[in-house]
C-alpha cells in the first residue's frame, strides 16, 4: 500500500507562475502605444541549404506597425527579389528555394525595423550562414609502426564545418573503439595511446565525423597498426601528450563551459588529478570527464579565473602541467532598460547599465537613429547610460535603443517612451470565483492599467486595513498572495487602483474547500487462482465538490472486464487470473486535487497458501510521510500532524523529523526530534527567531524512507542570546599576535537578527583594563603582542535584541617564537667507548618546548664520518653516545624545538685523547657482519648453526656511523645500512663484540630460524638513500599475491604502498633525509599475516661520500711494497735456517718495540680474517699485530689455567697472559720456531 505523490509539473506550474508575478504593467492594446519587438531569430542563424530560409520579426503596436530589412547595414528590396516574401502582418522573411537558387548568396548580417507613427523598434543583428558539411579528402594512408609500451597518437583533422561536427572513432566494421584510461579521444577530435599494447592490433581505427544539419556520417580512411613486440616494456615515467610543455593559457568567456585537458603517456598508464591553485575546485559546477583527462566548469564567471594545474602520475613518478585561466565576459545586463509610461507633466528616466569584460561602450539610439543625429528635446538629457525625462510631453513618444557592446558581443534592448493620460482601469473579468484546497498557496490575480500609474490595496469582506504582510503579499502587477489558506480566509477580496484622475475595483471571491483523501487504502493482498478479491477505496472529499474514482494497474488505466465490479469505494475481480496480478492505485480526485493509494496483488498458481502472508511479500522501505501540516501556532512551540506513508511489509518503528532555516545553512536540513512509528502528531519545541520549515522520515526495520516534502514555514519571535559561542580559544599564528577563535553560534541559538559577539581581551599578569572588539565572524586578530604571554579571553554573544550571559574567562597564549640555546652543555668522556652528554633547558624558551635536536658527527683530522640525528623529548637533557672506535672525535651540535621550529644551536666536541697528536689515516673497517635472530655465540656454536641454516651477510660500510643507546638493553643487535627483519632493532643499539680464540672464526655468525611451512613473510631487507629506500622481502605465497608495504616516519605520520604479485624490487620514494622509519610488510588478503617490525634511517643530504680506500693508488702502492719485503725476509728465512745458525733472542725488558700501540691502551682491536693470517708458527695478538717477543710459544703458555674463562654464551672472555718466567731458548728449540721479525732481529 503506497501514496504516490502529486506529479512535479505540478509544482513546476505554480513556480514558473510564481516566477512571473514582479513582471512590468503593459498598456493595453487599445491604447496607442510605440512598436514593441515580440520574436525574432538568434543572432547566430544557422540554416539547413536543403530548407527554405526563415529569418522571424514580429512586433506588436498601435497602430500596428510596418516592417523593412536591412542586410550588411544596406536598405534590403524584399519586392525586388521574387525568392523573398514577408508574411502578412508580420516582418517574417521567407526565402523559397524551390525554384532555384544558391542559399550561400543570402549570407549576410541582417535587421528587422517595425515602424509606427510613435516610434521604431529595432530587433538584434541576425547574422544568417548556411551549414557546410564538405567532404573528407582522399588520402592513403601507410600502416602506422610502433613500439610496444610507446605512446600514440592518431589524427583525426576533421574538415571543416558549420557547426562544427561531432567526432567519434569506429573501427571500417563500424564497430565502436572501447576507450578506457589508455585510449581516449582528446576534445580535438585525436585518439590518443599512452602505451601502445599488442591487443591494439586486432582492429584498425577510423575518425567519423557527423555534421548536424544534414545528419550524414563522413568516415575517414582507417589507420592500421603494427606494434613491434618487446620482451619486457619498460616502464617510464609520465609525459604530456597534450597539451605540450609544462605550462599554457585559456580564455573563456563568462556564462560558457571551460574545458581542460590533460592527456598523458606513460607505463603504466598514468592518473590524472586536478586542483586549482589558491582555493578549491567549484563543487557545484566542477565535473570530471574523458576518464579524469578533461574538466569541465558549468557556466564559468569571474571567480572561476586563476591558475589550474593537472597533475599525471604512476609507480614511476609524476608531473603537472599549469592551464593559466583568464575569464572575459560578452555584455550582460545589470540593468536592462524597461518600458517607461508618463502621465503628461510627470519625469522619469531609462537606465541602460551593463558589465563585462573588457568594460562594454553603451551607445544610444533614438527610433533606428544615433541619439546625436536626432532632432533636439528640452526635456531630454542623456547621462552616459541613463536618459532622464523632464516634464513629458505627448511629443515625447518615442523608442530609444541601448546598444552595449565590447569585442566579445554586444546587446541590444528596446524600450519605448510612452505619454498617456489614462484613468485607473480593471484589466480581468468582474467578480471572480477562485476555489482552493485547505493549507495550499493561493494567488489572486487583479490585472490594472493606468497613467499615472495607479496605487493598489487588497481588503477583505469590504473593511479592515489593507491587506500586505504576514500571510499575505501584494506583487507589483496586482497580484495578492496567500501563503497557507486557512478556513477564515474564505471570503471577497476587493482590489481598489487609484491614481489622480480616479480609481477602479474588482472583487474576487475565495471559497476554501476541504482536500480529497483516502482513509481506507487498499491493501496487499496474496490469493489462489480462480478466487474473489475485493479491494478497498473509500476516501472523504468536500461534498460541494464533484469526485471520481478511477483505478490503475501497473500506472496505466484499467479496463474494467466482466470479471470486474467497480463500486464508488472497492474494485472487486472474480476468477483472479494470473494476469490479474501487479500493482492497482486507486486515484480520487476532483477537479481542485486528487488522492492516490496503491497495492499490490499477488496470485498463486498452487493451491497453498502461506500460512504468514507478510513473510511471503518482499519487505521494503517505507514510502515518504504526506501533507505536513502546522498547527498550534505559540511564541516557542509548533503542532506537527503528517500522513504515514505506506510501510511496504515492514512495520514503521520511529519518525524523525527534521528542519531547515534559511538564514545561517539555507538548504541543511537537521534533525529536530524523534517520535515512535504509532503517532503521526507532535508538538515541536522552537528556537526564538529561526524561520522553521520541517520534513518527516519514517524508519522501519528494512531502512529509512525518502523525505516528505517541506512544510510551511512558520518563524518565531526574537529574543537575547541565551548562551555564548563555545570552543574559545587564543593561539598565535606569527610571535607578535595572538588569534582569538570560536565555534560560532547556529540559528537555533542566534535567538534574533545580527548576531555578533563581543570580544575582550587584556594581559593575565598585568590585570589591565579590557580591550573590546565587536566581530561578525568567527575570529579575531590581536596585533603587536609580547612573545608567548598568556592573555585572559572573553566572547560574548549579542544580537539586536540584547547581550547574552557573562562568558567565561578562557586563558590564550600569544605567538610563539624560536627558543634561545640550551644552557650549559657539558660532553663528558668516562671511558674510550661512550660519551656522555648533559644540557639544561633553554634560559628563555619563548613558547612550548616540543623536544630536542642533536646532530653530531665523528671526525678525524680533516676528515668527517656519517652524520647523526637524534630527537628528544622536552623533558630529556640527558644522553649517551657509544663510540663505534675510540680513535676518532665527535662534534655536537644541540637546539631546542618550539611549534614554531629549531632555535639557536651550541656546538661542543667530544675531549682529545692523549695519543691523538698521530692521526690515523682513516676509521678502521669492520668486517662484514651477519644479522640474525640472535646475539654472538661461540665458534663451536656458530659452525653447527651454520651448518643447520643459512645466514644473511650485510656487509657495514667503511665509515660506520657510532650506534647508541638512550636506555639499556637486553638484545643488543648492529646496526647497518642496510637493515633486514631477521634481527629486529631495538629503540637504541649498541656494537657487541666478543673476543674469540685465535682459531676460532673471527666474524660471529648471527642466524635466522628457516620459514615456517604456514604462509609466512621474513628475509625483509632495506637498502636506504638519503630520499628513497629499496624493500626487498621473501614469502611462500602463491604467484597472484598482493602485499602491502607500510612505514612510519619519527613524526608518526603513517603510509602505505600496494604491492602487485612478484613486483620486488619496491622503491620507496617520499622519504625524508636523516629520518628514522618502522616497516613492516603484509599480506594485502590477510593482515594478520604480517613480518616484523624493522628498523632504518635515510641518510643526511649533504652526507660526503668518502672513496674506497682500497681503489686508491697509493694503498696498492703500499700494499705492493710490504709483500715485496715480506718475499725478502722469507728468503732470508729460509737460508738462515738451511744453515743451522742460532739466532739470539732478546728479552722484552732488554729491547723495546718502540713507542707503544695506542690500541693496546685503548683495549680495541682489529680482527682478521683467515686470508690474513701469519705464517705458521708466528703468535699473533689480539690487536692483529706480530708481537716480536716469545714467539714461539704455544697457546697453553697465555694462562690455559684458572686464568682463562668462557662466558655463559661460549665466548672467550679471558684475558690472555704471558708467563714471566719462560726462559729464554736458543739453537734449534728457537729456529724451529722463527717468525719473520727473529729473522730480522737475528740479521742485525
Amino acid at each position: 500500500m503506497a501514496r504516490p505523490q502529486p506529479p512535479p509539473w505540478v509544482h513546476a506550474a505554480v513556480l514558473l507562475c510564481l516566477l512571473g508575478l514582479g513582471g512590468a504593467i503593459e498598456i493595453p492594446m487599445d491604447l496607442s502605444q510605440p512598436p514593441t519587438i515580440t520574436k525574432q531569430s538568434v543572432k547566430d542563424h544557422i540554416v539547413d541549404p536543403r530548407d527554405n530560409i526563415l529569418i522571424e520579426c514580429e512586433a506588436k503596436g498601435n497602430p500596428a506597425p510596418s516592417f523593412h530589412w536591412t542586410r550588411n547595414s544596406r536598405f534590403f528590396n524584399v519586392a525586388k527579389d521574387p525568392r523573398v516574401s514577408m508574411r502578412r502582418r508580420s516582418g517574417t522573411l521567407v526565402i523559397d528555394f524551390r525554384s532555384g537558387g544558391r542559399p550561400e548568396e543570402y549570407e549576410g548580417e541582417y535587421q528587422c525595423f517595425a515602424r509606427n507613427k510613435f516610434g521604431t523598434a529595432l530587433s538584434n543583428r541576425i547574422r544568417l550562414q548556411v551549414s557546410k558539411s564538405p567532404l573528407w579528402p582522399k588520402e592513403n594512408l601507410d600502416p602506422v609502426v610502433v613500439q610496444e609500451g610507446a605512446p600514440l597518437t592518431l589524427q583525426c583533422n576533421p574538415p571543416p564545418g558549420l557547426p562544427s561536427p561531432v567526432i567519434f572513432w569506429m573501427s571500417s566494421s563500424m564497430e565502436p573503439i572501447t576507450q578506457d584510461k589508455r585510449v581516449s579521444q582528446g576534445h580535438n577530435g585525436d585518439l590518443y595511446f599512452s602505451n601502445v599494447m599488442v591487443q591494439d592490433m586486432q582492429t584498425d581505427y577510423s575518425c567519423n565525423a557527423r555534421f548536424h544539419f544534414t545528419h550524414t556520417i563522413q568516415q575517414k580512411n582507417p589507420f592500421t597498426l603494427k606494434v613491434l613486440t618487446t620482451r619486457g616494456v619498460a616502464e617510464r615515467t609520465p609525459s604530456f601528450m597534450y597539451p605540450q610543455g609544462t605550462s599554457s593559457s585559456q580564455m573563456v568567456l563568462r556564462g560558457m563551459d571551460l574545458l581542460l585537458e590533460c592527456i598523458a603517456s606513460g607505463v603504466p598508464t598514468p592518473d590524472i588529478a586536478w586542483y586549482k591553485k589558491g582555493g578549491d575546485l567549484p563543487s557545484d559546477k566542477a565535473k570530471f570527464e574523458n576518464f579524469n583527462k578533461a574538466l569541465r566548469i558549468t557556466s564559468v564567471s569571474e571567480e572561476d579565473s586563476g591558475e589550474y594545474f593537472c597533475l599525471a602520475s604512476n609507480k614511476m613518478g609524476s608531473i603537472r602541467h599549469t592551464i593559466s585561466v583568464r575569464v572575459k565576459a560578452a555584455p550582460y545586463w545589470l540593468d536592462e532598460p524597461k518600458n517607461l509610461i508618463l502621465a503628461p507633466g510627470e519625469d522619469g528616466r531609462l537606465v541602460c547599465r551593463a558589465n563585462g569584460n573588457p568594460k562594454p561602450t553603451v551607445q544610444w539610439m533614438v527610433n533606428g537613429e544615433p541619439l546625436q543625429s536626432a532632432p533636439p528635446n528640452p526635456n531630454r538629457e542623456v547621462a552616459g547610460d541613463t536618459i532622464i525625462f523632464r516634464d513629458t510631453q505627448i511629443s515625447s513618444r518615442a523608442v530609444y535603443q541601448c546598444n552595449t557592446s565590447n569585442e566579445h558581443g554586444y546587446l541590444l534592448a528596446n524600450a519605448f517612451v510612452s505619454v498617456l493620460d489614462v484613468p485607473p482601469r480593471m484589466m480581468s473579468p468582474r467578480n471572480q470565483l477562485i476555489r482552493v484546497i485547505l493549507y495550499n498557496r493561493t494567488r489572486l490575480d487583479c490585472p490594472f492599467f493606468g497613467s499615472p500609474i495607479p496605487t493598489l490595496r487588497w481588503f477583505k469582506n469590504g473593511q479592515g486595513s489593507n491587506l500586505d504582510g504576514g500571510n499575505y503579499h501584494v506583487y507589483e502587477n496586482g497580484s495578492l498572495e496567500i501563503k497557507m489558506i486557512r478556513k477564515e480566509d474564505q471570503g471577497i477580496y476587493t482590489c481598489v487602483a487609484t491614481n489622480i484622475l480616479g480609481k477602479a475595483e474588482n472583487q474576487v471571491r475565495l471559497e476554501v474547500k476541504d482536500p480529497t483523501r483516502i482513509f481506507r487504502m487498499p491493501e496487499d493482498q496474496v490469493v489462489k487462482r480462480g478466487t474473489t478479491v475485493q479491494l478497498e477505496c473509500r476516501v472523504k472529499h468536500d461534498p460541494s465538490l464533484k469526485l471520481t474514482v478511477s483505478w490503475l494497474k501497473d500506472d496505466q488505466p484499467l479496463y474494467i472486464g466482466n470479471r470486474m465490479k467497480k463500486e464508488d469505494d472497492s474494485l472487486t475481480i472474480f476468477g483472479v487470473a494470473e494476469r490479474d496480478q501487479g500493482s492497482y492505485t486507486c486515484v480520487a480526485s476532483t477537479e481542485l486535487d486528487q488522492d492516490r493509494a496503491k497495492a499490490y496483488l499477488t496470485v498463486l498458481a498452487d493451491q497453498t497458501t502461506p500460512t504468514n502472508r507478510l513473510a511471503a511479500l518482499p519487505k521494503g522501505r517505507p514510502d515518504r510521510p504526506r501533507d505536513l501540516e502546522l498547527t498550534d501556532l505559540a511564541e516557542r512551540s509548533v503542532r506537527l500532524t503528517w500522513i504515514p506513508g505506506d510501510d511496504n511489509n515492514s512495520p514503521i518503528t520511529d519518525y524523525v523529523v527534521q528542519f531547515e532555516e534559511d538564514q545561517f545553512q539555507p538548504g541543511v536540513w537537521h534533525d529536530h526530534s524523534k517520535f515512535p512509528g504509532s503517532v503521526n502528531s507532535a508538538v515541536l519545541q522552537l528556537s526564538p527567531y529561526v524561520n522553521y520549515q520541517f520534513r518527516v522520515i519514517a524508519v522501519n526495520e528494512v531502512g529509512s524512507s525518502h523525505p516528505s516534502l517541506p512544510s510551511e514555514r512558520y518563524r518565531t519571535s526574537g529574543a537575547p542570546p541565551e548562551s555564548n559561542p563555545s570552543d574559545v580559544k587564543g593561539e598565535g599564528t606569527r610571535k607578535n599576535n595572538m588569534e582569538i577563535t570560536w565555534t560560532p553560534m547556529n540559528a537555533t541559538s542566534a535567538f534574533g537578527p545580527n548576531l555578533r559577539y563581543i570580544v575582550k581581551w587584556r594581559r593575565r599578569e598585568t590585570r589591565e583594563t579590557w580591550n573590546n572588539a565587536t566581530v561578525w565572524g568567527s575570529r579575531y586578530v590581536v596585533g603587536q603582542t609580547p612573545v608567548y604571554v598568556p592573555y585572559e579571553i572573553r566572547v560574548q554573544a549579542e544580537n539586536d535584541f540584547g547581550k547574552g550571559p557573562e562568558p567565561d574567562t578562557v586563558i590564550g597564549y600569544s605567538g610563539e617564537d624560536l627558543p634561545s640555546a640550551p644552557r650549559r652543555f657539558r660532553v663528558r668522556q668516562p671511558n674510550l667507548q661512550t660519551i656522555n652528554l648533559e644540557w639544561d633547558h633553554p634560559e628563555h624558551p619563548n613558547g612550548i618546548l616540543t623536544g630536542y635536536s642533536l646532530r653530531y658527527v665523528p671526525f678525524n683530522g680533516t676528515k668527517l664520518g656519517k652524520q647523526m640525528v637524534e630527537n628528544f623529548s622536552p623533558n630529556q637533557t640527558k644522553f649517551t653516545v657509544q663510540r663505534a672506535d675510540p680513535v676518532s672525535r665527535y662534534r655536537f651540535t644541540l637546539s631546542a624545538r618550539t611549534q614554531v621550529g629549531s632555535g639557536e644551536a651550541v656546538t661542543e666536541e667530544s675531549p682529545a685523547s692523549p695519543n691523538e697528536a698521530t692521526p690515523t689515516a682513516a676509521p678502521p673497517t669492520l668486517p662484514p657482519t651477519t644479522v640474525g635472530a640472535t646475539g654472538a655465540v661461540s665458534s663451536t656454536d656458530a659452525t653447527a648453526t651454520a651448518a643447520a641454516t643459512e645466514a644473511t651477510t650485510v656487509p657495514i660500510i667503511p665509515t660506520v656511523a657510532p650506534t647508541t643507546i638512550a636506555t639499556t638493553v637486553a638484545t643488543t643487535t648492529t646496526t647497518t645500512a642496510a637493515a633486514t627483519m631477521e634481527s629486529p632493532p631495538t629503540t637504541g643499539t649498541k656494537t657487541h663484540e666478543s673476543a674469540l680464540p685465535p682459531s676460532s672464526p673471527l666474524t660471529p655468525l648471527l642466524t635466522r630460524p628457516s620459514a615456517p611451512d604456514e604462509q609466512s613473510i621474513w628475509n625483509v631487507t632495506v637498502l636506504p638513500n638519503s630520499k628513497w629506500a629499496n624493500i626487498t622481502w621473501k614469502h611462500n605465497f602463491g604467484p597472484g599475491t598482493d602485499f602491502v608495504v607500510e612505514y612510519i616516519d619519527s613524526n608518526h605520520t603513517k603510509k602505505t604502498v600496494p604491492v602487485k604479485a612478484q613486483a620486488q624490487p619496491i622503491q620507496l620514494t617520499d622519504l625524508y633525509p636523516g629520518m628514522t622509519y618502522t616497516l613492516r610488510v603484509y599480506s594485502r588478503d590477510n593482515e594478520g599475516i604480517s613480518s616484523t617490525i624493522i628498523t632504518f634511517m635515510t641518510s643526511t643530504a649533504y652526507t660526503n661520500n668518502q672513496a674506497d680506500i682500497a681503489t686508491q693508488g697509493w694503498f696498492i702502492g703500499l700494499m705492493c711494497a710490504i709483500a715485496l719485503l715480506v718475499l725478502i725476509l722469507l728468503i732470508v728465512c729460509f737460508i738462515k735456517r738451511s744453515r743451522g745458525g742460532k739466532y739470539p733472542v732478546r728479552e722484552k725488558k732488554d729491547v723495546p718495540l718502540g713507542p707503544e700501540d695506542p690500541k693496546e691502551e685503548d683495549g680495541s682491536f682489529d680482527y682478521s680474517d683467515e686470508d690474513n693470517k701469519p705464517l705458521q708458527g708466528s703468535q699473533t695478538s689480539l690487536d692483529g699485530t706480530i708481537k716480536q717477543q716469545e714467539s714461539d710459544d704455544s697457546l697453553v703458555d697465555y694462562g690455559e689455567g684458572g686464568e682463562g674463562q668462557f662466558n655463559e654464551d661460549g665466548s672467550f672472555i679471558g684475558q690472555y697472559t704471558v708467563k714471566k718466567d719462560k726462559e729464554e731458548t736458543e739453537g734449534n728449540e728457537s729456529s724451529e720456531a722463527t717468525s719473520p721479525v727473529n729473522a730480522i732481529y737475528s740479521l742485525a
